[in-house]
């Protein structure tokens, strides 16, 4: 986008101006899967594109600076701008989306800004000269596996930063993930939010953290859940089966006459805490698989066992 021109946000994500926080969140994640500069290196539209719908994405993610903006449009991207302190210096809200290019009335008095600086300047002479205002604070999104997550570690995260003139600047930080850390957790990184303005102190940056689901674990709180198949034979008789857990496979016994839907627990096999609690356990729910297709003589064995089945499995349904 050159410098100078209208900033559509909407636009840029390609979402209308009513899109809920799903399909905009929805919309950024797809740009940003296709103009990210790890996906395009040494591509400066690429990377251009990127800085745009980050910018957008940090705005219309944030309700209140959505708010601002479809209030008053693009001025609101300045950095420090303050929406209470503008609505008192000139006494009436602006037209949805800043409608009016910039310009308005004011106790009969016509205004108009060339620029976005000029609202500024205008504004701090009647409001008593500039001061220093602390940055926005912004959020991020970082997207883990499910085994990261659970142990932690560190992890990159490219975003894009307001910077004090109401661009943004790109920067890429290493970010620590506790062990344990949930779905839908916020990290806080103190100072690495928008800047501020003049004296002020900038902002924070909330990484908001996203876990992809794992193709065989499932997670309640600090304790884990696998479903584990076993044959009848095992369930009847017993076995001694290896089942996996987030470090190593390990042995489990399966009791003679186990149930199916029977949990099995291997303490201490969870998640970790992330306060440095005692972690979770694994909870190994038993899933009895029948066999199927049976030859006529194993169908012939299988009903000379028909003696030793209890006498009534669904006396508890009558």
């Amino acid at each position: 986008m050159a410098d100078g021109a209208k900033k559509d946000l909407y636009g840029m994500l390609g979402v209308s101006r009513d899109a809920d926080e799903d399909a905009i969140r929805k919309a950024y994640r797809q740009l940003a899967r296709r103009y990210h500069p790890d996906v395009n290196p040494g591509d400066e539209e690429a990377e251009e594109s990127f800085k745009a719908i980050s910018e957008a994405y940090a705005v219309l993610s944030d309700p209140e600076r959505r708010r601002n903006y479809d209030e008053f449009g693009e001025i609101s991207l300045e950095g420090g701008f303050d929406a209470d302190k503008a609505r008192q210096a000139f006494g009436r809200r602006f037209g949805a989306g800043g409608r009016g290019g910039g310009g308005f009335a004011h106790g009969g008095e016509s205004f108009h800004f060339d620029n976005l600086e000029g609202l500024f300047s205008d504004l701090f002479a009647r409001s008593g000269g500039p001061r220093g205002r602390r940055g926005t604070d912004q959020e991020a999104e970082i997207e883990l596996d499910f085994v990261d997550a659970v142990r932690g570690g560190e992890h990159r995260l490219s975003f894009a930063r307001p910077t004090a003139d109401g661009r943004a600047r790109r920067e890429t930080l290493s970010v620590r993930i506790p062990p344990g850390v949930a779905d839908g957790g916020r990290i806080r990184l103190r100072g690495k939010g928008g800047e501020g303005l003049g004296s002020g102190q900038p902002g924070d940056l909330y990484a908001r953290i996203r876990i992809r689901p794992h193709p065989f674990f499932r997670r309640e709180g600090r304790d884990l859940y696998l479903d584990l198949p076993v044959s009848v034979r095992e369930a009847t008789l017993g076995a001694k089966v290896q089942v996996p857990t987030l470090d190593a496979r390990v042995t489990l016994t399966i009791p003679p006459g186990t149930d199916s839907g029977s949990k099995l627990r291997l303490r201490g096999k969870g998640v970790p805490s992330p306060s440095a609690g005692a972690p979770g356990d694994l909870y190994v729910v038993v899933q009895i698989r029948v066999p199927r297709d049976l030859p006529p003589e194993a169908a012939k064995k299988l009903e000379e066992l028909a003696e030793y089945e209890p006498e009534d499995l669904r006396k508890e349904l009558s």
